[in-house]
């Protein structure tokens, strides 16, 4: 028998906007659009890969009530760039290897590196 995971314990969501050097103008400009209209928390600029991200991005945390005006809005609005959206139950590894949303290209993350971290 299948296993099914109550969503209601999702906590929140995280997009990471992935832009390299010729693209990061577009990737300010949706920076700065997003901050202005929705209710996130915004990440650094990180211009080189860190963690599983295999290049330069930014992450955008929200909530799960923001969920149905932000993830549209990127759909529509990514200018090109590549987009992951997951969301935060605890369990880093299956919410980047299993069960994240991709707006463009399907980049491969080093999830590895997340499987062993505590979860909780």
């Amino acid at each position: 028998m299948t296993k099914f995971i109550d969503p209601a314990g999702i906590t929140g969501y995280h997009a990471h906007i992935y832009y390299a050097e010729d693209s990061r103008a577009r990737a300010a400009r949706i920076r700065e659009l997003i901050e202005s209209n929705f209710k996130v928390v915004m990440g650094r600029w990180r211009d080189m890969p860190v963690g599983p991200h295999p290049q330069a991005m930014y992450q955008v945390a929200f909530g799960t009530d923001e969920f149905s005006r932000i993830v549209p809005w990127l759909m529509l609005n990514r200018e090109g760039l590549t987009v992951l959206v997951h969301p935060e139950t605890g369990d880093a590894y299956t919410d980047h290897a299993v069960n994240p949303l991709w707006l463009g290209e399907k980049l491969q993350l080093n999830v590895e590196m997340l499987r062993n971290l505590p979860k909780g």
